[in-house]
C-alpha cells in the first residue's frame, strides 16, 4: 500500500512538473503579469483610488449581479443568441503603404477590431489597446477566438509612436502584440500599475508612462490625459491590483476620446467640461450584459455618453470581433446606430480596416455590412 501511494505521488508529481513545464513554455506564466511592488505599490497605495489594498471606483461598483452566475452558466448553454457572424466579415485589408500618405485633415481612424484603432492625429499616429493575438486568453489554445483576421499583419503596421492602454484584461492587454510593438519603440501610456506588467515582458521603463487619473504626460506636441472609467481589473488570480481609464488624446489641432470598458457613470460629464469637446470617440459598445450592468454600458448608454461628453462624432468599439456575452453579436452595432439616428447624434460604424477621415459626412444611408444578406 505505501509502495503504491508512493508511486502516485511521485506520478502526481511528475505530471505537475510536466504541466508547470508546459505553462512555462507557452507563455502563459508571464502573460499573467507581475504584482505591484516596491515604488510602484507605494505610488499605488497614494492614489485616491487605493483603498483596502486594492483599486476601487469613486461610486459602489459590483462586477456581477448578485445571484448572476447560475443564470451565466444556463445561458451559456441554452441561450438563442447569433453570437458568431454566419457569413464572413468584411474586412479592408490594409497595407504599410496605405498610411504613407498622412491625412488631409490630420485625423483619420481604421478601426482593427474590438477596442484596437489606429489614430493618426497631427502627425503622431496612436493604437487604442492592441490586440492583434487570436485569441484573448492567457492561452494560445483556449479562450475567445477572432471572427476575423487582423486588417493588417503586426509587423507590417507603419511606425507607431504612442500605445494608450485602458486596462489589463486579455482583450485589452496583450503581451505578445505589447512585447512587438515595444522592440520597435513604440511608447506606452498606461494606468497605474499596469507598467509592472509591461516591465516583466521586458519593456524598458523608459519605453511607458503610467499614470493615475487626472494626471497626463506628452510625446511630441500630443498630451494624454489618463482620465475615469467605470470599470475592474485583474489577470488572474489578481483583481483590481491596477487602475482602469478612459483616455484623453489632444494633439495641436484635433481631440480624441478613448473610452476602454466602462459601465455608464457621471464622470462623462466631467470629462467633456474639462477635456472636451472632442473630434471623435471611441466608445465600448459590446458585451453588455444585465448580469453586469454597472462596468459595461448598453448601446442606448454608449449614445448617452456620447452626448455627455460633447463629440462631434461617435464610432462604437469592443464588438464584433470576440464573442464575450450573451447577445448577438451585431447587436451592438444595431442598437447603437438606432438610437444615435433618433437622439441626432452623429455615428459611424466602418468595417475592419475601413479608414474614416475626420471630420467625416456620412451618406444619406451608410452601409450596414453588419446586416446579414
Amino acid at each position: 500500500m505505501k509502495k503504491s501511494r508512493a508511486i502516485a505521488v511521485a506520478s502526481a508529481a511528475l505530471l505537475a512538473g510536466g504541466a508547470l513545464a508546459l505553462i512555462r513554455s507557452t507563455g502563459w506564466l508571464a502573460s499573467l503579469g507581475a504584482r505591484l511592488s516596491g515604488e510602484r505599490l507605494l505610488r499605488a497605495r497614494r492614489s485616491p483610488q487605493w483603498r483596502d489594498g486594492r483599486f476601487v471606483n469613486p461610486m459602489a461598483t459590483r462586477t456581477l449581479v448578485p445571484g448572476s452566475v447560475g443564470k451565466m452558466l444556463r445561458r451559456q448553454f441554452s441561450g438563442g443568441e447569433i453570437r458568431y457572424p454566419r457569413r464572413p466579415i468584411p474586412v479592408e485589408r490594409r497595407r504599410t503603404a496605405d498610411f504613407e500618405t498622412p491625412p488631409a485633415s490630420g485625423l483619420r481612424v481604421t478601426w482593427m477590431g474590438h477596442a484596437s484603432a489606429l489614430v493618426e492625429i497631427d502627425g503622431l499616429r496612436v493604437l487604442t489597446d492592441p490586440v492583434w493575438s487570436e485569441r484573448v486568453s492567457p492561452s494560445s489554445a483556449i479562450g475567445p477566438k477572432r471572427f476575423f483576421e487582423p486588417p493588417i499583419p503586426l509587423g507590417d503596421l507603419p511606425p507607431i509612436q504612442a500605445v494608450v492602454i485602458s486596462h489589463d484584461h486579455y482583450d485589452h492587454l496583450d503581451m505578445a502584440t505589447v512585447r512587438a510593438l515595444a522592440a520597435r519603440g513604440t511608447v506606452f501610456f498606461v494606468p497605474l500599475g499596469v507598467g509592472a506588467h509591461l516591465e516583466r515582458w521586458g519593456v524598458p521603463a523608459s519605453q511607458f508612462h503610467e499614470l493615475d487619473w487626472g494626471e497626463e504626460a506628452t510625446l511630441g506636441d500630443v498630451r494624454f490625459r489618463c482620465v475615469p472609467s467605470r470599470h475592474f481589473s485583474g489577470r488572474l488570480p489578481r483583481e483590481n491590483a491596477t487602475l482602469w481609464s478612459s483616455w484623453v488624446i489632444a494633439a495641436p489641432r484635433h481631440r480624441v476620446f478613448f473610452c476602454g470598458d466602462s459601465g455608464y457613470f457621471d464622470g462623462f460629464r466631467d470629462i467633456g467640461r474639462q477635456d472636451g469637446p472632442f473630434d471623435v470617440a471611441l466608445v465600448s459598445s459590446g458585451a453588455y450584459s444585465p448580469q453586469w450592468p454597472l462596468i459595461h454600458m448598453t448601446p442606448e448608454e454608449v449614445v448617452e455618453a456620447a452626448v455627455e461628453i460633447e463629440t462631434r462624432l461617435l464610432i462604437p468599439i469592443h464588438w464584433g470581433t470576440f464573442n464575450l456575452a450573451f447577445h448577438d453579436w451585431n447587436e451592438p452595432a444595431e442598437r447603437a446606430v438606432a438610437e444615435a439616428e433618433r437622439r441626432g447624434v452623429p455615428i459611424l460604424v466602418p468595417k475592419p480596416g475601413e479608414r474614416v477621415e475626420v471630420p467625416h459626412t456620412p451618406d444619406a444611408r451608410p452601409s450596414r455590412w453588419w446586416e446579414p444578406s
